[in-house]
């Protein structure tokens, strides 16, 4: 297997020229939540999915290397979207957080985005929202 070159927002492309799928995270606390995710991705996205049922799951993932681009509830236990966030902006973000929530609030929407997050998509999950975001960061073409 070749040798992973970091993914930055800058970049996407560089990093799916080198691994044969891209990582991704979903991160819910709901396991329901977590499958209707799954089948609003593009069924022939070539991903490696990994799950994180907590906050600290999904940092662990992302510090394993297995995070270019989260899918990340807001309301978990143990810490919330919101500290992922945070943690993730002070080791410098590099990776696509997009946030899955059903908490639609302007005021929630801002935060993320001040936060890092590259969109913010309303539960339920649909595939018509989550495939235009996808393609306007080139991670799915």
């Amino acid at each position: 297997m070749r040798g992973r070159v970091p993914l930055t927002r800058a970049s996407p492309i560089r990093f799916l020229f080198y691994a044969m799928s891209l990582p991704i995270v979903i991160a819910d606390d709901s396991l329901l939540a977590r499958k209707v995710l799954t089948r609003a991705l593009p069924p022939d996205w070539d991903v490696e999915i990994s799950y994180a049922s907590n906050g600290r799951e999904a940092l662990a993932l992302y510090r394993a290397g297995r995070a270019a681009v989260m899918f990340l509830d807001l309301t978990m236990p143990d810490m919330t979207g919101y500290q992922v966030l945070e943690a993730l902006q002070s080791e410098d973000l590099n990776s696509f957080v997009v946030v899955v929530s059903a908490d639609v609030q302007p005021m929630a929407q801002a935060r993320v985005r001040a936060l890092g997050a590259i969109a913010f998509v309303a539960k339920p999950v649909t595939p018509e929202a989550v495939l235009p975001i996808l393609k306007e960061y080139g991670l799915y073409v």
